[in-house]
């Protein structure tokens, strides 16, 4: 995988963090991926308001659905206030095991979302969308 990306894993089990950043870590081959970790929508938010000046590459948003103190669709709606030029740079997965259809749906409807990828994460389906 290109290694000009910037990744916020936004989840809250820390054995879904691990497996991610490891699959992360080694389909980066010989380069490296930043990425960074955030356990729920709030921490997320808090980041990006952190960094939103700082990032050098594009951002690739991994996000968890449910969530404590705040979830992913919560996440979302906060992530509309946010200038377009950072949307425009940022692609955003929703990655959950949610066989939920209004989930799904709403994944679905969501201008920011751009697929919904399963636990655990599979590379090769995120490297098509990237």
């Amino acid at each position: 995988m290109k290694c000009d990306y910037t990744f916020l894993l936004i989840d809250d089990n820390t054995i879904d963090q691990l497996v991610t950043c490891q699959l992360l870590k080694k389909s980066a081959g010989t380069h490296k991926h930043n990425i960074n970790i955030a356990g729920n929508g709030r921490e997320g938010l808090k980041w990006l308001n952190s960094n939103i000046n700082l990032l050098d590459k594009s951002l690739v948003i991994l996000l968890d659905i449910n969530m404590p103190e705040m979830n992913g669709f919560q996440f979302l709606n906060e992530y509309e206030s946010f200038p377009d030029n950072l949307k425009k740079e940022t692609q955003i997965f929703m990655l959950s095991s949610t066989l939920n259809n209004e989930d799904i749906d709403k994944i679905n409807r969501n201008n920011h979302v751009k697929s919904l990828l399963s636990k655990p994460l599979s590379i090769q389906k995120l490297e098509q969308y990237i």
